[in-house]
């Protein structure tokens, strides 16, 4: 089976989403992962996001990129330009793409304000997901 390797900074949103839809959109064709290039924790708005959309990442933990997923992976999809830069070197048989996406971790305001950027970047991540089908 594929192997898909969701990245981004911290494994604590994007990533985590993405692996959440993959794990269900694309459960027949592929394996799927995600990591960061540091550890920041699991973000209980991407936590609440998906919930609202019927996916269940409360159980998912942010972790490190694992070096033999990583060299193993037909395809890396990096999910912001710090975990495309910071990355290590992809190996030349991987296809890799990136998504550049805002981080919702960054949005300020009430809850409902921050949820709502949650929401964008949560429905375009479900977009690409689909697109990889």
């Amino acid at each position: 089976m594929n192997k898909i390797y969701f990245l981004c900074t911290g494994n604590s949103c994007r990533s985590q989403m993405a692996e959440g839809y993959a794990k269900v959109l694309l459960k027949d064709q592929y394996e799927c992962q995600s990591a960061g290039v540091e550890i920041h924790g699991l973000n209980p708005y991407a936590v609440e996001a998906m919930a609202e959309d019927g996916i269940d990442i409360s159980h998912q933990k942010s972790k490190l990129i694992d070096l033999d997923y990583f060299n193993s992976a037909d395809l890396i999809v990096t999910l912001c330009g710090d975990a495309r830069d910071r990355c290590p070197v992809i190996p030349p048989q991987t296809q890799s793409i990136h998504w550049p996406l805002p981080d919702p971790a960054q949005a300020t305001g009430t809850h409902e304000q921050k949820m709502i950027v949650f929401r964008q970047v949560r429905d375009k991540i479900k977009r690409l997901v689909i697109g990889l089908a």
